[in-house]
């Protein structure tokens, strides 16, 4: 006869004192997170006092659209965007300590660099053309009952050496090959779409679906390509947070990234353009996609067109935007996020680079209430790109997906570029894209 092992008895589970409650709601309390979604609502408000307190301006512009409804919406999307923003604000993800000068070494270092190799004065100077990547495989696979095949190729993209930040972005390994998803018709050629993805993006279930890939693909008739960008979906480290590493107080690290973005968009071009010669190319970006899409604008010539869509477009910028106060003033106080940053990331700025896609076959589209990208970055792309075709909607930063103005303007540049042969539905005559809202 076995003796019996005794089962382990659990351990009662132990009530929380008073202390831990405590402590556990002051964390809460304190927790950026939960101070920006509590100033959700009040942003919101002053944003919509603002807006106000312009009509007169928007009134001049021509801008004539603010009934009930409208002003609902655009209410709706903004206190979204808000909330957004808040849950973004991951104090884990906090620069701490040394981060701050080590930045802001990176930053004075990449300047003289910069300056004596004639980038600063020569920005478009700094991109090399990447060529035909020699190693591409696809692969067959599907998402979201789609067919779609997957193109890999080692990026032929890497920091000269002396270039701050180098050994650290090389330090990425899987940021080191490059993903694209492809959906393209047997048969005869057809005009392809480069469709770039925005931050914390990259997987083909989402990517496929934020592009309406069907509609691009079945309806109007598209080959399209999908690039990961750097530090997203199967390029991202493991255990990481999508896009980690590419948006921090190191922008460095961004410089690299978006260096990178559009040199391995190019390099997927000329994959493209080597398996179907002379087929029209367009590409079209959204959010932080739209900033490598206008990169890509002033770098390739020979595009179709260029469509920039909710687009973030300095850097910079959007940090000093974004930033909690303390983590702002100390980021400027090293010369993390001082004037030589400006000057360092013109190398990859489109504002900083001259278009090289002809007038008329750029497109912005943007929110006016977007508080994330901003309407002020759309605007000032639209006017670096010569004021060409715009649509401005009454929303936030992802409000552009429910919006048929958007839709109808995407079809028409889709059709006036010669990426499509399949004229856009006729516009209902209160649909028109008023002209941009002013500075906010």
């Amino acid at each position: 006869m076995t003796d019996e092992i005794p089962r382990p008895r659990s351990a009662p589970p132990r009530r929380p004192t008073p202390a831990w409650v405590l402590r556990s709601t002051r964390r809460t309390l304190a927790d950026p997170r939960t101070v920006g979604v509590a100033q959700a609502l009040p942003r919101t408000a002053a944003f919509l006092v603002g807006q106000w307190r312009h009509r007169d301006q928007r009134a001049e512009a021509g801008d004539t659209a603010g009934g009930v409804g409208e002003t609902l919406g655009l209410a709706a999307q903004v206190l979204l965007d808000e909330v957004v923003i808040s849950a973004m604000r991951n104090p884990k993800l906090y620069p701490h300590g040394d981060d701050y000068e080590r930045a802001g070494a990176d930053i004075a270092a990449a300047r003289a660099m910069w300056e004596a190799e004639g980038w600063l004065a020569e920005p478009e100077r700094y991109h090399t053309d990447p060529g035909l990547p020699a190693d591409a495989s696809v692969y067959s696979e599907r998402a979201m009952g789609q067919r779609y095949e997957r193109l890999c190729f080692q990026s032929l993209y890497s920091p000269r050496e002396g270039e701050p930040g180098r050994d650290r972005w090389l330090a990425h390994g899987p940021n080191r090959t490059a993903h694209a998803y492809v959906s393209r018709h047997p048969g005869a050629p057809r005009p392809w779409l480069v469709c770039i993805h925005g931050f914390g993006m990259g997987r083909a279930q989402m990517d496929l679906r934020a592009f309406r890939v069907q509609h691009l693909h079945q309806q109007l008739g598209m080959n399209l390509l999908l690039p990961v960008l750097p530090l997203h979906g199967p390029r991202q480290e493991p255990g990481t947070d999508r896009g980690e590493g590419l948006m921090s107080i190191n922008l460095i690290d961004s410089l690299h990234g978006m260096a990178q973005a559009a040199s391995d968009v190019r390099a997927a071009i000329r994959w493209i353009q080597h398996a179907q010669p002379g087929a029209p190319i367009g590409v079209y970006g959204i959010s932080l996609g739209g900033y490598v899409t206008a990169l890509t604008a002033s770098l390739e010539s020979d595009l179709a067109c260029a469509i920039a869509g909710i687009p973030a477009v300095d850097m910079p910028d959007l940090f000093r935007r974004h930033s909690p106060p303390h983590v702002k003033r100390r980021s400027i106080e090293s010369g993390a996020l001082g004037p030589a940053t400006d000057e360092v990331m013109s190398v990859v700025s489109p504002l900083a680079l001259t278009p090289k896609v002809k007038e008329g076959r750029r497109y912005v589209f943007a929110g006016t209430g977007d508080r994330l990208s901003s309407s002020q970055q759309a605007r000032r792309l639209w006017e670096h790109w010569g004021r060409g075709p715009v649509a401005w909607y009454p929303g936030g930063h992802i409000g552009f997906f429910w919006t048929g103005r958007v839709s109808r303007f995407l079809d028409q540049a889709f059709y006036d570029s010669g990426l499509t042969s399949e004229p856009p539905p006729p516009s209902p005559a209160d649909s028109a894209p008023p002209p941009p809202a002013p500075p906010q």
